[in-house]
């Protein structure tokens, strides 16, 4: 049922607001030819409210926090597989093992009729360009620190807002602009890169972060009937594949410990997780609503190397930390504020 709700507002976009506004607007103009009185009531509007549980300000930045929060969880129990197992030969096990829980999941969801759809031509190309940026970030991350890696990956964010503005002409204002660079600054005090790392592997981590906002962008035009967890299964045979492939070129083989074999057995998990909440945060939500909570990200990181690794974050990624909660709570605060606004005019 959820899944059909989501599909629904995906089909639709956000044409559904306007037709709201729009059916609002005409019920306040009858209103007012029979009795101007009701126009001091037009809050009263309990079928709105009723059909969407959640605020429409919040369901996409809640399947963002989810989309981050479960990437970390997977590039957590990734990076304790990597001691002892070459990073490539990592990524292709995690890609089995996502897929071997993925294709039950995506039977019991009642969507194996639907696979096709994995191979359908936007499908794919949004799925190659997260193939590309995980490879990139990859080899990155094992050349250059991770604080170095992390950093470069903020400017996603920004880089996904700019191609809606130019693509979809999506208005962000100077508001939601500085709101975004607050949050990056917060993002890279929580990071505190150095300069050590600026090298062809700096230019990696770039390439990853520009793949990455490709990556979702290339999401919002797949077609509205395709559900997110066919281009979540997708996106998983895709890396794997090409992880396989690139394990092949330039690896050796090192079998596998019990304990790398449950590390990436939950590491494919919440890799899917990742895949569907981060497409479906795009579906539900504006872009610049949504994009700036990519920046939690580095909040999820501080928690896990506190929670896992025992790295308890300094002064200034405490207050980083903070510029970002807070930059992405006004984000959401001041749309939700406009929808009212809107509906109510």
């Amino acid at each position: 049922m959820l899944s059909r709700h989501f599909q629904a507002r995906a089909e639709y976009g956000d044409g559904d607001r306007g037709c709201n506004r729009g059916a609002v607007h005409n019920r306040f103009r009858l209103l007012r030819s029979k009795n101007s009185s009701s126009l001091a009531r037009p809050e009263r509007q309990p079928h709105v409210q009723s059909s969407m549980p959640l605020p429409e300000a919040i369901r996409g930045p809640l399947f963002m926090l989810g989309a981050t929060g479960a990437y970390v969880i997977n590039d957590t129990m990734m990076k304790m597989a990597t001691v002892g197992l070459p990073p490539f030969e990592v990524l292709f096990l995690r890609g089995v093992a996502a897929l071997l829980l993925g294709a039950p999941l995506l039977v019991a969801l009642g969507y194996a009729r639907e696979a096709p759809a994995m191979f359908e031509r936007r499908v794919l190309a949004r799925n190659f360009l997260e193939l590309f940026g995980v490879l990139s970030y990859v080899v990155a991350l094992a050349n250059m620190p991770i604080a170095d890696a992390v950093a470069l990956g903020q400017i996603t964010p920004l880089l996904v807002l700019l191609g809606a503005s130019i693509l979809f002409r999506e208005k962000i204002g100077g508001i939601r602009m500085a709101l975004i660079a607050l949050g990056f600054t917060g993002a890279l005090m929580v990071a505190q890169p150095t300069m050590d790392g600026i090298s062809v592997y700096a230019l990696l981590g770039l390439s990853n972060a520009v793949f990455c906002a490709a990556r979702d962008i290339a999401g919002r035009r797949v077609a509205g009937h395709v559900p997110g967890m066919i281009v979540a299964i997708s996106a998983v045979i895709i890396v794997m594949i090409g992880a396989g492939f690139m394990h092949v070129l330039t690896e050796d083989w090192v079998m596998p410990g019990p304990h790398h074999l449950a590390l990436l057995l939950g590491a494919g998990l919440f890799l899917i997780f990742g895949h569907f909440f981060i497409f479906t945060a795009y579906r539900v939500g504006p872009t610049r609503v949504v994009a700036p909570f990519y920046y939690s990200f580095t909040v999820w990181a501080v928690v896990s190397g506190l929670a896992v690794f025992g790295e308890l974050p300094n002064a200034l990624a405490l207050w980083g930390i903070s510029l970002v909660v807070a930059s992405g709570l006004v984000i959401v605060l001041l749309d939700e504020r406009r929808r009212r606004l809107t509906v109510v005019a």
